[in-house]
Order: C-alpha cells, then sequence, then structure tokens
C-alpha cells in the first residue's frame, strides 16, 4: 500500500470510530432508560435479582450491536430480548432448583415506600406471587408477565417467546386460570397492613404465645431458605398453632444483639432481621383480612444481597 493510501485510510478511520462511539452512547442512554422495567421484567420470570442482573448484562451485549435508529419500538425490542434470554435463564436455574438444600425462596428486594403505591406491580413482585409463579411452565411464566403484569400485546408476546399470536392467547388463558386458582386473596389496605406488620413484629419480638395466635390466620404458612448454609425451617409449617408455637419456642431466636427492623421486600411488609449489626436475614410478611397468613424468611448468605439496598422496580 502507498504512503498516500495509508494517509488516507488513517484520515478515514476517526470518523468510524467516533460514529460508532455516537452509536454506543446512543444505544447506552436508550438501555439505561428502560433499565429498570428490564430488570423487572426479567426478575419476575427468574426470581433471582441476580440472574436477572445476568439476563440484563446478556441482552445488552446484543443490544449494543444494534443501531437503535433502526429500531422502531425500542421498549418492545429490548423486553423481547430479556424475555428469550430468561427464558434460557429459567432452564437452568430449574436444574438448580432441583438440587436445593431445603425449601426454595425467591430472591428478596428491598423495596421504596411507593412500589406499593402500584398495587398490581407490588402484588405481582410479592413472596407469595412469585412462589405461585414457580408453578408455571417458562414459556407460561412469560407470557403471563407479559400480558397480565406489562400489558404487551399477543403480537409482541409471540415474537419474544417465539410461539403463533393464536398459541399465546392459550398460553395465557391457561396461565391465568393456573395463577387465579392459587394466587393470595388480595390486597389490603396499607394501614391494616401497618398494624398487622406492627403487632407480628411485638409478637416474635417478645415471644408471648397469645399475641401470636391473635394475629396469625388459621392458615399462615411459614417457610425459610437457608440454602443449605444457614438453619433453616426443611419444610413449610402450616396452621395458627404450629407457626405460634415455631416462633414462640426458638426459631425466632431473642438474642440480645439481634435486632428486627420494618422495612419493605418486593413491595410488601417485611422485618430485616441484624445480628451483631450484620444482615441475618429477611421475613416478608403476608397480610390479609388484618391478620398474618404468610411469612417468609428468607436466611441463604447469597440471597441477601439486595436487601442491603433499595431496589427500583418498575412497569
Amino acid at each position: 500500500m502507498s504512503e498516500r493510501s495509508e494517509r488516507t485510510t488513517s484520515a478515514a478511520e476517526p470518523p468510524d470510530r467516533a460514529g460508532r462511539a455516537e452509536r454506543v452512547d446512543s444505544a447506552t442512554e436508550v438501555f439505561v432508560a428502560h433499565r429498570n422495567l428490564l430488570f423487572t421484567v426479567a426478575y419476575e420470570m427468574l426470581g433471582s435479582a441476580a440472574d436477572a442482573e445476568d439476563v440484563l448484562q446478556e441482552a445488552w451485549l446484543r443490544w449494543v450491536g444494534v443501531d437503535p435508529a433502526t429500531v422502531r419500538e425500542r421498549r418492545a425490542y429490548l423486553v423481547r430480548i430479556v424475555t428469550r434470554q430468561a427464558l434460557d435463564r429459567m432452564r437452568a436455574l430449574g436444574r438448580r432448583k432441583e438440587s436445593y438444600v431445603g425449601p426454595w425462596l425467591p430472591e428478596p428486594l428491598l423495596t421504596a415506600p411507593d412500589v406499593a403505591e402500584d398495587v398490581e406491580l407490588a402484588d405481582s413482585i410479592s413472596m407469595a406471587m412469585m412462589l405461585v409463579l414457580e408453578t408455571l411452565a417458562p414459556v407460561e411464566r412469560a407470557v403471563f408477565v407479559l400480558r397480565e403484569v406489562f400489558d404487551h400485546d399477543y403480537e409482541e408476546i409471540a415474537e419474544a417467546v417465539g410461539r403463533s399470536p393464536a398459541a399465546v392467547r392459550q398460553l395465557a388463558y391457561r396461565a391465568r386460570a393456573h395463577v387465579a386458582a392459587r394466587r393470595p386473596r388480595g390486597p389490603v389496605s396499607p394501614d391494616q397492613t401497618r398494624a398487622a406488620l406492627q403487632a407480628f413484629q411485638r409478637a416474635v419480638e417478645t415471644g408471648e404465645l397469645q399475641s401470636l395466635l391473635d394475629i396469625l390466620a388459621p392458615d399462615v404458612v411459614a417457610l425459610s431458605d437457608g440454602g443449605g448454609v444457614r438453619h433453616a425451617l426443611p419444610r413449610p409449617i402450616v396452621g395458627a398453632d404450629n407457626v405460634a408455637r415455631l416462633l414462640a419456642g426458638g426459631w425466632w431466636k431473642r438474642d440480645a444483639d439481634r435486632s428486627v427492623e420494618p422495612v419493605q421486600i418486593n413491595g410488601g411488609p417485611g422485618l430485616l432481621v441484624r445480628v451483631d449489626g450484620e444482615i441475618d436475614g429477611v421475613v416478608a410478611v403476608r397480610v390479609e383480612n388484618g391478620c398474618v397468613t404468610g411469612a417468609y424468611h428468607v436466611r441463604n448468605p447469597e440471597k441477601l444481597s439486595y436487601v442491603a439496598r433499595e431496589t427500583v422496580v418498575s412497569r
């Protein structure tokens, strides 16, 4: 190559690099604008914040290779990428859950108080609902989340999950019926929730059996997840008498160095437990008709990263 040609090629490179940098900046701006939404989509499909973050990293790598100017519906396009990555991740997660030690609970999120104002969003990420979603097949779960929580049309969902719109309609119908038969009985007022959480906190801190029986619903369920690393219940405990005696008898140790703080977990009431100033676990509480119907205790250290700081969720 001649000296003149080399100079010409060299002179042409900076505009190319500048153009690519501009496209990357544009792609980054679009991705960041939708990031909270994309995280929420992935989290609702996976039940794991760490895996949702991995999905977002994979989605970013695919998105950065696309010129945003060529994409008409950027939100839908990004959700489609995240959905496909989440579906792939679900299969790997399913194998991990099969070998999980003890009951598996979703990875809890510390959420801002204003999340509860969006009743549908708060309900969709609640521990109780996330456990219901676990009973759906992966594609059914993706269809349900995109349709019922994020209000995507059937054509958009069909592109995301690789099925026809007619098939997606059938999947959505089956998933709705499945969830309706198992979902919690509906939201309660903030005042009821606050009062029930305060009463539950006082009862578990004192260990008074009657106080516990007064606040627990007859069919209350208690589950705990230690991941084989921390002590936890080996199986669910059902019924007010059984759960009250469990709490009063030492499941919740009342040590001098243990503190309990009311927080919002997954859009609902919860308690953050610290021992010697370090986070030991969280209890997400389900409240219905002024009583506690579910207590979901997560102690697995690998699942506590997202309760140290607030996570923004949106739709």
